[in-house]
């Protein structure tokens, strides 16, 4: 344990009131002097070793316990940048996979410059919206809060996947986006805008939502209601991840015979092979099995990181036998900003409602994401406190969603998986907090990084993004574990499952309801969006959840034991039984008497 284990700072709160400001000014500042002018302020006496050391079969581990750094305790410059290192590294597949999926083909079908403008992007808007969340503010004169004060990171939502693809499918199938006459879609950078206008104004709910009490929040959105929505959520994206992992999600998909999308990714690409060639499960299947093995064998910040790793194994394997595409790297500036490129920003009626109960899921997940992280920080999971640090996530993260829109990017969401890096690393310290947000600005700015990241092969990305889905299923399976499974529950699950299974599997189920062919475009649109929201299959379960939670009693289980009475019946017949094999057993010879007071 290091000597400035349990040392607290003089946070505001903490100050006596024998100090001025000045002199706490200057104490902060002598401390801020001290942290790089010493040893102990730099590097401390941290075991470096702990988060370093594999999980070898041959290798002893010591079971000891590595020194807890708190909210607000002091730690070395060094560790809190290197654990700050290890949580945007944890992130960055998160980060950057929703807008390498909706600038890509299959999607908005943006070009090369502009799909590496968006994960760029992506990566400073997460660092700057997660120190929203990190600082928390208090909003003068009322007793609400912005920001949680914990190492409450952001990111782009997983959720407006499905919303965004289907709705930009629509769009080109309307004519609201362009195509070729072939049917070839064409970049829509028009449809992207309305997306990310709309979810400007759908924000707005969630803000609502901060300012109402927690109470009632979980009346209204139980887990019985947001379990089987996220996991219904990370069931539709996995079909976009194995689509990857086998070749591509664009028009290479139908293996047409002739063209230039008879190969994936296209005809004059390196190394193309039409879709679901073995070598392209091969390359998926790299980055996979390398996510296990982190798990199995890695030290602890492989294990936090074990999907970046995969990711990097895979694209050395993919570099190496030439998969990779070096013409969109050397084409990238050094450096890219938000508001390098932007887009129309528009309000596209059909998504409202879909956008909405994104927001709703988004509320909900970030409860669920901050009560986690205050449990593994190793702080209270009630009372005002608590209370506040949910009021305050929630109305950051409605915040956080109008922001990011205006910065050109989709929604975003609490991300969960720091939590497990902080119970692995045992720091819930903000100052590792606020050196992931300046590693996530570092890796935005350099839009050489970005540009590889897109240049990144289907199928390396779809192994990663395979299992990163496959997690967000697990995470709504674990909120449905929270449910007692009543008969009324039980119900509810199914009921809304039916639908919401069957429209992620069948989604073109709704095309052919509405036959309407006129001109009144408000009635299009309004069937256009019952048409998005039954095909969208998170939603539709997301609303007969909560309409079936709302409407339906509670009920008393019976829990009287039932009396048992099998055993007194089925004597005789065991008797026989048992008499047949021993008979068989013995040769034919058997003391019955004895057999019978067994």
């Amino acid at each position: 344990m290091s000597a400035m284990d349990g040392v607290r700072d003089d946070s505001p709160d903490q100050i006596g009131p024998g100090l001025n400001r000045k002199q706490t000014f200057l104490g902060k500042g002598r401390r801020f002097i001290k942290a790089f002018t010493t040893r102990d302020g730099l590097i401390g006496r941290y075991d470096y070793g702990f988060l370093f050391k594999p999980n070898l079969p041959f290798m002893k581990r010591e079971r000891r316990a590595a020194p807890f750094f708190g909210l607000n305790d002091r730690m070395p410059v060094f560790l809190a940048l290197l654990l700050g290192f290890q949580h945007a590294l944890s992130m960055l597949a998160g980060v950057i996979t929703p807008s390498i999926i909706l600038a890509g083909q299959g999607a908005a079908n943006l070009p090369q410059d502009l799909s590496q403008y968006l994960v760029s992007t992506s990566l400073i808007v997460c660092g700057i919206l997660s120190s929203i969340q990190i600082t928390r503010f208090h909003i003068y004169g009322t007793p609400y809060y912005i920001g949680t004060g914990l190492i409450s990171v952001v990111g782009t939502s997983f959720a407006t996947i499905p919303v965004a693809t289907g709705a930009l499918a629509q769009m080109y199938s309307t004519g609201f986006c362009p195509s070729e006459s072939s049917g070839a879609p064409l970049p829509c950078p028009q449809g992207y805008g309305a997306i990310i206008g709309t979810a400007c104004v759908c924000a707005l709910l969630e803000i609502l939502m901060s300012f109402t009490s927690p109470k009632y929040l979980k009346k209204f959105f139980p887990p019985l209601v947001t379990g089987p929505t996220v996991t219904l959520i990370g069931v539709s994206l996995v079909k976009s991840g194995f689509e990857g992992w086998a070749g591509g999600s664009g028009l290479c998909l139908s293996r047409p015979e002739t063209g230039p999308f008879s190969v994936c990714p296209y005809q004059g690409a390196p190394h193309a092979l039409p879709w679901g060639s073995a070598e392209f499960i091969g390359l998926g299947f790299s980055v996979f099995v390398t996510i296990i093995l982190c798990e199995r064998f890695g030290s602890p910040i492989m294990k936090s990181t074990a999907v970046v790793i995969g990711l990097l194994v895979g694209c050395i394997i993919a570099a190496a036998t030439g998969y990779f595409d070096r013409s969109g790297i050397d084409a990238a500036p050094v450096a890219s900003f938000i508001w390098v490129h932007t887009f129309p920003l528009s309000v596209y009626g059909p998504i409202v409602l879909p956008l909405l109960a994104v927001y709703i899921v988004l509320a909900m997940e970030a409860i669920g994401d901050i009560t986690a992280t205050c449990d593994v920080s190793r702080l209270e999971v009630d009372g005002p406190l608590f209370d506040s640090r949910i009021q305050g996530g929630v109305l950051a993260d409605g915040l956080n969603g109008i922001i990011a829109g205006l910065c050109t990017i989709t929604p975003m969401s609490t991300f969960a998986q720091n939590n497990g890096v902080i119970a692995l690393t045992r720091c819930a310290n903000r100052k590792a907090g606020y050196a992931c947000c300046v590693w996530l600005i570092i890796m935005g700015v350099f839009s050489k990084f970005a540009a590889a990241l897109v240049a990144i092969p289907a199928p390396v990305l779809g192994g990663m993004t395979t299992f990163l889905f496959s997690a967000v299923a697990v995470s709504g399976i674990h909120i449905i574990s929270t449910v007692p499974f009543t008969r009324r529950n039980r119900f509810v699950l199914t009921a809304a499952f039916s639908l919401g299974f069957g429209a992620t599997l069948v989604p073109n189920w709704f095309n052919y309801v509405f036959t309407y062919a006129g001109t009144n475009h408000a009635l299009i649109g309004f069937f256009n969006a019952i048409e998005l929201v039954m095909e969208t299959g998170f939603a539709v379960t997301a609303f007969l959840a909560l309409f079936l939670n709302l409407i339906l009693p509670e009920e008393i289980e019976d829990e009287e034991t039932p009396e048992l009475t099998a055993n007194e019946v089925d004597e005789p017949a065991d008797e026989e039984e048992w008499n047949r094999i021993r008979h068989k057993e013995s040769g034919g010879s058997v003391d019955h008497g004895v057999v019978a007071k067994v």
